[in-house]
């Protein structure tokens, strides 16, 4: 009784809400039924062709991705999984970016092909990576968010070289319930329909499911057929709903979350109890910017609000994650051979990066092809071509050696700069002074760069602060904070003003607008991480072995977690605040200076500072010419270049 009544008034609370938004927007006249255009004033057609449907889509959608969520949750045995962290949502993202941009021949088919193509194979690679893994739910998480984050940076990319189709792509990555007909409704309600008559079929199969795999196995379950329709159910709803409306983040995660908390636990009741969760709460969503619009605020896409859910909830619930990866079950990369002169090695990278950024800074494009600048031509540019190399470098030392420590302290190689949040944070802190201020200059941005990554590292701190936490959640207390970070850009952006372009554009990563000063800080900020990393070896030789063995030598694990983050975060707030968010560069050079057998804390560090630098050096120069004369974003060239390494690494079998 007590649940129903909570749903009962929560649904209650919700078509109040929408009555009393809809209905003045409209002019305050209901149509007359059965709907008939001819007959019917302006304001009527607008509330029966325009509101009625998206108040009715609102409960589909929400409903479809609460399901979604029930079912994701269920059969990975994962709390905190659903479209949008396991990155279905993303790949829906950006194969139908893809098709309005680089092939709108594709288009002709509708945006429903292309959605499920791109969730599905989003969905197969989680999978993949996670039938490695045994399905460990901290691994399936890492995966699904740094697939989402790829495919993000991808989408990001290809919309900004097609500025025409920016604003518009926006706002429909913030997920608009905006309909201008019935005939959505009537799509999504059928597959909501043939959804559920599936996921109910599948209850009983699921709860086997849930005794254990092998356990399900010998009661003659196929669990591999299971597991593939269960998540195929989830896929085929979240993709539809990502094709009609958008991105609508969080409401998967949401729903369950909810009917636990009202006591719900049997299988078949949580699906039930999540649809209705998910739709009460995209329904009061949507009620509540209907409100702000009536009283004359920005309009801004529903997906964008229930975003910011998101991040606070995946926090509070990472707690209840189950599987944690023991140190070293992660490493995939066979038996590396200690370098024999690891000195030897780090000096000739050393030269070979001097040597690259002479032959960067002399050779260039015209129109007429490639060239060698002359002496007096040298002279022109140098004053701007050397201020953003150092600084392109120092930020590739940076993220290298923070890619470093957070590898080492988590004992994780999918661990990177770019999941720590610290970036989400410092972008946030961007933004918010780009719409605050008229003109801002680079003192204003840089300080609200630095104060958004210094909020984002305090809620990372805070978190972290339990004792025996493993490390592992600290990485996901990341994730979460960069969720909340992008729920919150995306609200800010998704208005529709033209300064998104801005925005966006440094969010992609530019050493265009370095100045000889601001070069010259991002590398003392530089040499002062070096300097603390080197000091803190000991603690990153100890802290991989495990929290027993490092209290056992009198390494205090919290103290030392904390200063190492604290450490990293420095770094990449640094790198952020001159040259963007830069992606991947952190998880590449780690594992790159591994390979070369730099393998002790002291020479890892410093090959991973060398490799970053010297690839943030390449994607300066490559961003610089292969869009020759326009100029490609480097933060998001770097990308493309990490995304195949990506994706590679986490497809490696663990031995």
């Amino acid at each position: 009784m007590i649940r129903s009544a909570a749903i009962g008034g929560a649904m209650t609370l919700a078509a109040g809400l929408w009555l009393l938004a809809a209905i003045p927007l409209a002019g305050g006249h209901w149509p007359p039924f059965p709907f008939d255009p001819a007959t019917m004033t302006l304001d009527q057609i607008r509330l029966a062709f325009g509101l009625m449907p998206r108040g009715v889509m609102a409960l589909i959608a929400g409903a479809m991705l609460g399901l979604s969520g029930a079912v994701l949750q269920v059969v990975l045995r994962n709390p905190v999984a659903d479209p949008t962290t396991l990155g279905i949502q993303s790949g829906a993202q950006v194969a139908l970016v893809f098709g309005t941009i680089a092939a709108p021949g594709l288009m002709d088919y509708g945006r429903w092909p292309l959605a499920y193509g791109g969730a599905a194979l989003a969905a197969a690679l989680v999978m993949g990576i996670g039938a490695r893994r045994a399905f460990a739910p901290v691994t399936m998480v890492i995966a699904g968010m740094l697939v989402g984050m790829t495919c993000s940076a991808i989408a990001t990319a290809v919309t900004l070289s097609q500025g025409e189709y920016l604003l518009s792509l926006v706002i429909w990555n913030g997920g608009s319930l905006v309909q201008q007909d019935w005939s959505g409704v009537r799509t999504l309600l059928a597959i909501l329909i043939v959804g559920a008559a599936v996921a109910a079929a599948l209850a009983r199969p699921l709860r086997v499911l849930s005794l254990g795999v092998q356990g399900a196995q010998g009661l003659g379950l196929n669990v591999r057929l299971i597991r593939f329709l269960a998540v195929m159910v989830a896929v085929v709803m979240a993709a539809s709903v990502s094709a009609e409306v958008g991105l609508i983040a969080f409401v998967g995660l949401a729903g369950p979350a909810v009917a636990r908390t009202l006591g719900i636990r049997g299988i078949g009741h949580l699906m039930i109890w999540s649809a209705l969760s998910g739709a009460v709460l995209l329904s009061l969503s949507d009620g509540v910017v209907l409100m702000l619009a009536g009283r004359g605020a920005e309009s801004f896409p529903t997906g964008a609000l229930t975003g910011l859910i998101g991040g606070p909830l995946l926090i509070a619930l990472l707690p209840r994650l189950r599987g944690s990866t023991p140190p070293g079950t992660e490493q995939a990369e066979g038996v590396i051979h200690r370098a024999r002169r690891p000195l030897r090695r780090m000096l000739g990278m050393a030269a070979g990066i001097m040597l690259a950024g002479m032959v960067f800074l002399w050779v260039g494009r015209l129109p007429g092809g490639w060239a060698v600048l002359d002496r007096d031509s040298m002279a022109a540019f140098l004053p701007l071509r050397l201020p953003r190399l150092v600084a392109a470098t120092a930020a590739g030392a940076a993220l290298g050696l923070a890619g470093a420590i957070l590898q080492r302290l988590t004992a994780n190689p999918l661990a990177s700069p770019e999941v720590l949040g610290v970036s989400g944070g410092a972008a946030l802190g961007y933004a918010a002074t780009v719409l605050a201020l008229t003109t801002p200059g680079i003192v204003a941005l840089s300080v609200g760069a630095m104060m958004g990554a210094a909020g984002a590292l305090g809620v990372v701190a805070l978190f972290t602060r339990r004792r025996q936490m493993p490390p592992e959640r600290i990485l996901l207390a990341g994730i979460a904070v960069s969720a909340l970070a992008s729920a919150v850009l995306a609200t800010i952006m998704s208005v529709g003003d033209t300064r998104a372009f801005v925005i966006l554009a440094w969010l992609s990563g530019s050493a265009a607008s370095v100045t000889p000063l601001g070069a010259a800080a991002l590398t003392g900020v530089v040499a002062v991480v070096a300097g603390a990393a080197v000091a803190a070896r000991r603690w990153l030789a100890i802290l991989p072995l495990g929290a027993g063995i490092a209290d056992g030598v009198g390494v205090g694990t919290v103290q030392a977690r904390l200063a190492l983050i604290l450490t990293a975060g420095v770094a990449i707030g640094g790198a952020t605040i001159l040259v963007g968010p830069l992606s991947f560069v952190g998880l590449m050079a780690p594992h790159m200076a591994r390979r070369l057998g730099l393998m002790s804390p002291g020479a890892h560090l410093a090959g991973a500072a060398l490799i970053g630098a010297g690839l943030m050096l390449a994607a300066d120069f490559g961003a610089r010419m292969a869009g020759f004369p326009y100029e490609l974003p480097l933060g998001l060239f770097a990308s493309l270049i990490g995304a195949p390494w990506l994706i590679g690494l986490m497809m490696r079998r663990v031995r």
